[in-house]
């Protein structure tokens, strides 16, 4: 499970520490702090990144939101992002509005603030509105993670490292390579959110990746996947098999 990827994109070294400390503290991975639209944009195709923090004032222009303009047009990069501004321009909010931030916080920001707005960019990105904030869920699926709430912190699970999922009641076992977590999601609402190309369910209790799959036992209703991990396959789901090229 790795860390949410943040740019920092701040022309205030007190303004930027407090950031970094706040987001740090609470399991963030700061991949830069950029002083100038152009850092902003070398860090931003350098590294991979999961969401922006973006101040609207640089050096005193209105360079964050030129850089917000920038990074949505970027083809298959767009990223969730936030501006933090001290101003209260009423023209200067209206072209930030346009490139459609998911939060828009005045400074000074408190630690809650950001968290929250954080939060609430991720589920606003990828569709899946009060994720982290309802009963029985507290994940967010994109195309390629999944972002897992735990307790305050929010974490990053690549979708191309899950091996299997079992599914006990309202709570899903994510099974990669390295680590097995436990996540709260139903079987419903997870298989509506993974790629039907990429996972398929072998069993009520059972999600595979297919890419993971090293052995098909359809006699002995068995599926061995990489590392050796086994999964039930029950005779509802078998037809899966018929999508694989068999040799004889």
């Amino acid at each position: 499970m790795d860390n949410i990827n943040v740019l920092i994109v701040e022309d205030t070294p007190a303004e930027s520490d407090a950031l970094v400390k706040v987001l740090s503290e609470n399991n963030y991975n700061i991949v830069g702090v950029a002083r100038t639209h152009q850092e902003a944009l070398t860090l931003f195709y350098q590294n991979t990144i999961d969401i922006v923090i973006i101040d609207v004032f640089l050096d005193g222009k209105p360079d964050g939101i030129t850089f917000a303009e920038t990074i949505n047009i970027v083809p298959n990069g767009l990223k969730p992002f936030v501006f933090l501004t001290s101003s209260k321009d009423r023209q200067i909010f209206e072209r930030a509005k346009l490139t459609k931030p998911f939060s828009f916080l005045l400074k000074p920001f408190n630690e809650l603030e950001i968290l929250y707005a954080l939060e609430m960019a991720v589920e606003k990105f990828y569709e899946q509105t009060n994720a982290f904030h309802s009963e029985d869920q507290n994940t967010v699926i994109s195309s390629d993670s999944l972002f897992i709430k735990k307790n305050k912190v929010l974490k990053k699970v690549q979708i191309k490292d899950i091996l299997y999922i079992e599914v006990e009641d309202r709570y899903c076992n994510i099974v990669t390579d390295t680590d097995k977590f436990v996540i709260l999601i139903s079987l419903t609402k997870i298989i509506q959110l993974l790629d039907p190309a990429k996972f398929c369910q072998t069993h009520r209790n059972y999600i595979v990746n297919l890419s993971k799959i090293e052995q098909i036992n359809v006699n002995d209703n068995l599926i061995v996947l990489k590392g050796n991990h086994k999964v039930t396959l029950s005779d509802k789901y078998k037809d899966f098999v018929k999508n694989f090229r068999i040799l004889k």
